[in-house]
């Protein structure tokens, strides 16, 4: 006879916490003597937790008095909390993690908006974060932090950060690097503004809060945490960032931070291009991009960013009607822009560009000009900026095609040009977007939005055979003008 089967020894499960264990905070700075119970893991995270507390207490002359604020779970929306979100927190903190949700996230959710992400925070390293879960991917080099990955719904997961020891005693504030770890006070200390520091553990609904966030985000106010002169000059991004979060949530900027603002926006110029022109394009899908534009313009931004398109929109206070005319267009155009997105437009990075760049455009095209020769002096016009900020090559070019299709909406009637066929080409549906932005900032002309409109209807309608004979007709009427021109001739397309 065979000797049966070994029963496979039972792992030992770690005892779960009651839920009202759960419901207490983790303090930090755990005894010694309250560790007994914890696996030897668990207990030299512990003692690890609470010597960066006691270092970053000593740097800080920081005495430990953060506020706790307790929120009624009735107040949060519960279908606004993010489960890919949640499931990142409470692995963590089952594993012995300190883990909250930061940021943007909280703030939103404490003024009643919806929050289009969640960010996580906590004390376990990027390597741990990633042992946790086999779904994270570690990335960034200035900032290391980990991307949990749920199919498309990605969560940033990111290390407790302090003051990089670099930046002590160096009177260049600008930050290069910042993957110095810390604790959860000093991380909310290293943040930009009050509003978003705020930690919010999802199990308890207790926010921490150790700079004052609460008040300012009940007063509606805007401030950076510490000294404005130094957070804006480590990383003068912020400054768009106060823009962006001023105008879309409609808070009002603390009075020194504003004067900081100004004194300091020569440091966009020092800033990394691709990271400048990301929030520029934010800023203009946000549905506040007239109010976004105007604000950057009056901090001295736009002139440091964009001088070319600060001096084509000229002095605010000159006297020129042409300088008037162009500089209220664009203001128009920004308003018209953001009533669509309040209508649900998503605009892409090539539409947004195609807008920013209106004003550089706008007289250097001819009525003369071919469509070839507009084509190339939008792409002349939005190389200097795309070389400099790496933009991807087929955003520009789709800009660059969006602003040269403009006149065709316009054109007298022409043997050579196919309105139909128009209708049907890649860049087109942006294209009358963009042109319904101008009749809505103009004030006129809809009706020739409307019959646009309707010739796209009638071209998606069309069968094969329809289309086939208009292309045979174009092409017959371009090769007739190449024979009586007794050349190649020149497309408008």
């Amino acid at each position: 006879m065979t000797d049966p089967p070994k029963k496979r020894p039972q792992r030992k499960r770690r005892s779960r916490k009651s839920r009202s264990d759960r419901d207490e905070p983790r303090n930090p700075e755990v005894s010694r003597g309250q560790n007994e119970g914890l696996s030897h893991r668990e207990k030299r995270r512990a003692e690890r937790r609470q010597e960066r507390e006691t270092e970053g207490n000593k740097r800080r002359g920081w005495d430990g008095s953060g506020k706790v604020h307790k929120v009624h779970k009735d107040d949060l929306d519960p279908r606004a909390l993010d489960p890919d979100a949640l499931r990142v927190v409470t692995r963590l903190q089952r594993s012995g993690f300190e883990a909250y949700f930061v940021g943007g996230c909280v703030r939103d959710l404490l003024i009643g908006r919806r929050p289009k992400d969640f960010d996580v925070a906590t004390d376990a390293t990027p390597n741990e974060i990633r042992r946790l879960f086999r779904n994270g991917r570690i990335i960034g080099r200035r900032f290391r932090l980990v991307h949990v990955h749920y199919g498309n719904n990605i969560i940033e997961t990111s290390t407790f950060r302090c003051e990089p020891p670099e930046q002590k005693g160096n009177g260049d504030l600008l930050i290069v690097e910042d993957n110095e770890f810390g604790t959860a006070h000093e991380d909310a200390l290293r943040r930009d503004f009050t509003v978003n520091a705020l930690f919010l553990d999802p199990g308890t609904f207790k926010i921490h809060d150790w700079v004052e966030g609460m008040r300012d985000l009940e007063s509606r106010l805007l401030r950076t945490i510490g000294d404005p002169m130094v957070r804006l000059a480590e990383d003068p991004v912020r400054i768009l960032r106060a823009v962006k979060f001023a105008t879309r949530l409609d808070f009002e900027i603390e009075e020194d931070t504003w004067q900081a603002m100004r004194k300091l926006a020569d440091g966009l110029g020092r800033s990394a291009p691709p990271r400048v022109l990301e929030e520029i394009l934010r800023l203009l899908r946000s549905g506040s991009a007239f109010g976004a534009m105007k604000m950057l313009r009056a901090a001295g931004g736009l002139g440091v960013i964009f001088p070319v398109l600060e001096k084509r929109l000229g002095d605010r206070d000159a006297d020129d009607h042409m300088i008037q005319q162009r500089t209220a267009f664009f203001w128009r155009l920004l308003e018209a822009l953001d009533q669509r997105v309040h209508n649900g437009l998503e605009p892409s990075n090539a539409l947004l560009l195609a807008v920013l760049f209106t004003p550089l455009v706008e007289e250097s095209f001819r009525p003369e000009h071919t469509h070839l020769e507009r084509l190339r002096i939008a792409e002349d016009c939005i190389a200097p900026t795309s070389e400099r900020a790496h933009l991807a090559k087929r955003d520009t070019a789709r800009a660059a095609r969006i602003l040269a299709n403009h006149p065709l909406f316009v054109q007298q009637p022409d043997e050579r040009f196919s309105p139909i066929l128009f209708t049907l080409t890649r860049e087109f549906d942006e294209s009358l977007v963009y042109f319904g932005l101008r009749v809505q900032s103009r004030g006129k002309g809809m009706d020739v939005f409307e019959a646009w409109l309707d010739r796209r209807g009638r071209a998606q309608e069309a069968d094969e055979d329809e289309l086939g004979e208009e292309r045979k007709r174009v092409r017959r009427r371009k090769r007739s003008r190449r024979r009586r021109s007794g050349g190649r001739g020149k497309s408008p397309h």
